[in-house]
């Protein structure tokens, strides 16, 4: 009998034998990992009942809802995955799909031109804000990070900061000599130091044990995170001031981003722009009973500044925008005065 005929026999088992197994076991194949879903891991390091926490549920509800199961989104808050020094480069190596940074965290990206959004008092309102994120300038500026391997995709908004301290911060002169935490921001950096204070750059996650210690002495910030971190349990004094303006980029990893099947590309881009709008549309509601929550704790004197001090406090800053022109870039502080309607105090 010739060789091959003794052969088949053998083959037919080993057939037999796989595709039991693949039925005993379930073990995928061909067809089984073509309907696998898309798995987005998408962290960020605030709480997620925050704005920012709310939205990104709000993305992945949509999107897994709108893909019918093909794409999964796994949500990672409160810094589970990554800090913030972290998550960038954990984006750009392909580790986690999507992020959701403050804008002032993008300068160690080579994109310096982000840290415009944190010149002191450059918004007067919301309404400035969105002129700008929503324009032309937001735009360039997300296009700007595709040479980094970063797909810009939308913006997030989270209202106007507040100071804190263990002492009240009133007048300029309070600040001289206090230890202020800030996100990784040159321009922070030369607002703190224009105060008279003295900057720490800190991740998120360590802030609320460094304010318990000493390590630092106050911190800026909006009332959503200072809330749901319990900065207040460990501060005595917070300031409305409304000097500074928290707001997100929803970024993802440009090469995943791109290599998306077209229409699942199509879908989540709308889960995207509706999230946004969500978002947004929750921001100052959620700051709002934040603050409310702070207030009635008990534990923190919430202090408003009048409009004398608010004065003295924008010409102790003005210089600061002048001073990080040639670092973010002249022509692009000009474009967001124009686009925010900004008018420097007399």
């Amino acid at each position: 009998m010739p060789q091959a005929t003794l052969r088949r026999p053998r083959r037919l088992a080993l057939a037999a034998i796989a595709a039991a197994t693949v039925a005993a076991f379930g073990l995928a194949t061909p067809a089984a990992f073509a309907q696998a879903p898309i798995v987005i891991k998408f962290s960020h390091v605030v709480a997620a009942d925050t704005p920012k926490g709310k939205g990104a549920l709000r993305f992945k509800e949509l999107a897994e809802e709108r893909t019918k199961g093909r794409v999964k989104v796994e949500l990672f808050p409160n810094s589970q995955l990554y800090k913030d020094k972290e998550e960038m480069e954990a984006l750009q190596l392909g580790s986690v799909q999507m992020l959701a940074p403050s804008l002032a965290k993008f300068a160690p990206l080579g994109v310096k031109e982000f840290e415009v959004f944190d010149l002191p008092f450059i918004f007067k309102d919301d309404a400035a804000f969105r002129a700008v994120t929503t324009g032309p300038v937001g735009a360039d500026l997300l296009k700007k990070l595709e040479p980094k391997g970063v797909q810009g995709l939308a913006y997030w908004d989270n209202g106007f900061h507040i100071m804190s301290a263990n002492k009240p911060l009133h007048a300029v002169a309070d600040f001289k000599g206090q230890k202020m935490r800030i996100q990784s921001s040159k321009v922070l950096d030369a607002q703190m130091r224009a105060l008279g204070a003295i900057p720490q750059v800190m991740a998120f996650s360590e802030l609320y044990q460094a304010l318990q210690t000493g390590v630092v002495d106050g911190t800026e910030g909006v009332p959503s995170n200072f809330y749901t971190q319990k900065i207040y349990e460990v501060q005595k004094h917070m300031t409305v001031s409304n000097h500074g303006h928290l707001a997100y980029a929803v970024i993802a990893n440009k090469k995943f981003w791109d290599g998306l099947p077209a229409d699942i590309r199509t879908i989540l881009e709308g889960a995207v722009k509706d999230s946004t709008t969500y978002a947004n549309a929750i921001a100052s509601t959620e700051n709002a009973t934040s603050m409310d929550r702070i207030k009635a704790s008990g534990k923190v004197t919430v202090y408003t500044l009048t409009p004398a001090e608010t004065n003295e406090w924008k010409k102790a800053l003005m210089p600061v925008h002048k001073e990080m022109e040639s670092r973010v870039g002249k022509d692009t502080v000009a474009a967001v005065y124009k686009a925010a309607g900004f008018v420097a105090p007399k």
